[in-house]
């Protein structure tokens, strides 16, 4: 692998994440470091971002249908990096090449059905040859992720005791891009979204007690959390990020290295008081209608010419000016409580998405000797069980916040 040409290859690098992803390398890559380079489907839209991020980069050409160009294209890198989705319509071709080239891959799919898929039928061939296909490394699901395992490990080196609940709680402002639109419309239309709502889908195990699954059932209503004595919501991204927490702890006891004796994760929407409940129940309510507006063909073709388009998204100013924070809280089994916070500056799907897609793809590709497991863990991984410390610790020297201390 170390012969290969490349170090990353950027796919999908003319789309409204991808062209963003070509201007974080630009300006925090040393290429003589990392050799990168741009790919996609149409050569002359590839040239016009070479030309306005002003890089010195090879232009590769493969459209994600074409298996033979795909191959080529993958086979010339150590780590492809994939911003072209929906996922479950582009993404196939794509891994099958990185699992039998020995590829490592990330993506910021928060198709879960999807990565289900890649588990069943990648995960034992990719584990067996150290390869780390590693999906969902965007703002789903690296904060809920990452942060419960920095959570989860700084009690147990710290403390000396097991954790037995985290939760997350989230405050965000931005907006959203045409593309995770587009997935999110792909996913209802699928014939899989009924696996939605199952707590452990991405769990490698199939033995949950119905008692389990009913205690990790996704919140449906705003409630008081005594915890933080403020008002929460459930948070629309909690059925995709809590499966991937799942999985993280699942993987980590088939490893000896577990969470806790039946670990919780859970996450919410925070709203600071005094009128926390308010707006709880105000976001509920909107969130839900539009949940079922979307999934009825008839009023989601009135409400489809409204929002952002397939390779349109927020303007820069409200890039710039959005903002995120993943607060955490573990609860330990000696009832103590340790405190996390994982946030920064910039619209959370856009700059902050890019960030943590861009530092994901630099651990694999710069610090692979440091990466949890050894060079040989592989398997269709989450950000916590390929990525850990290492990515944490990136993240901070990248100016993001990520900290983890006593309560």
């Amino acid at each position: 692998m170390t012969a290969r040409p490349y170090d990353v290859v950027l796919y999908g690098a003319s789309g409204f994440t991808g062209k963003q992803t070509v201007q974080y390398f630009a300006q925090h890559v040393v290429s003589s470091e990392v050799r990168w380079a741009i790919a996609g489907r149409n050569r002359e839209k590839l040239e016009q971002v070479k030309a306005q991020v002003g890089v010195n980069v090879d232009v590769l050409v493969a459209d994600s249908q074409d298996a033979t160009a795909i191959d080529n294209i993958v086979s010339q890198t150590r780590v492809l990096l994939n911003t072209a989705g929906p996922f479950a319509l582009y993404g196939n071709k794509i891994v099958d090449a990185c699992v039998r080239f020995k590829t490592h891959y990330v993506d910021i799919t928060g198709e879960t059905p999807w990565v289900k898929e890649l588990c069943d039928r990648y995960h034992d061939k990719a584990a067996t040859d150290g390869t780390r296909i590693i999906p969902c490394c965007g703002f789903d699901s690296v904060p809920s992720d990452l942060g419960t395992y920095l959570i989860v490990r700084y009690i147990q080196r710290e403390l000396g005791t097991s954790c037995r609940a985290v939760k997350a709680y989230y405050q965000a402002m931005g907006g959203f891009n045409g593309g995770t639109l587009a997935s999110a419309f792909n996913l209802y239309d699928s014939t899989q979204v009924s696996q939605v709502s199952n707590p452990f889908l991405l769990d490698p195990t199939s033995d949950r007690s119905p008692e389990e699954i009913e205690r990790n059932r996704d919140p449906q209503f705003p409630q008081y959390d005594p915890d933080i004595d403020t008002w929460v919501a459930p948070f629309f991204m909690g059925a995709i990020n809590t499966r991937v927490v799942r999985r993280s702890s699942a993987l980590y006891s088939q490893w000896q290295e577990p969470y806790g004796v039946d670990f919780t994760y859970q996450e919410y929407l925070k709203f600071d008081p005094p009128l926390g409940w308010l707006p709880a129940v105000g976001i509920t309510t909107a969130t839900a209608l539009f949940i079922g507006a979307i999934q009825q063909p008839p009023v989601r073709n009135l409400l489809q010419p409204l929002l952002p388009q397939p390779g349109s998204g927020p303007s820069e100013k409200t890039m710039n000016e959005g903002w995120f924070r993943c607060e955490l809280l573990g609860l330990t089994s000696d009832g103590c409580k340790v405190r996390g916070l994982i946030g920064d500056r910039g619209d959370p799907g856009n700059r902050a998405t890019v960030k943590f897609l861009c530092e994901s793809a630099l651990c694999l590709a710069s610090n692979e000797d440091k990466l949890p497991g050894g060079w040989q863990r592989g398997g269709i991984l989450t950000p916590a069980t390929g990525l850990g410390d290492v990515l944490a610790e990136r993240l901070r020297h990248a100016g993001m916040t990520v900290e983890v201390g006593v309560a």
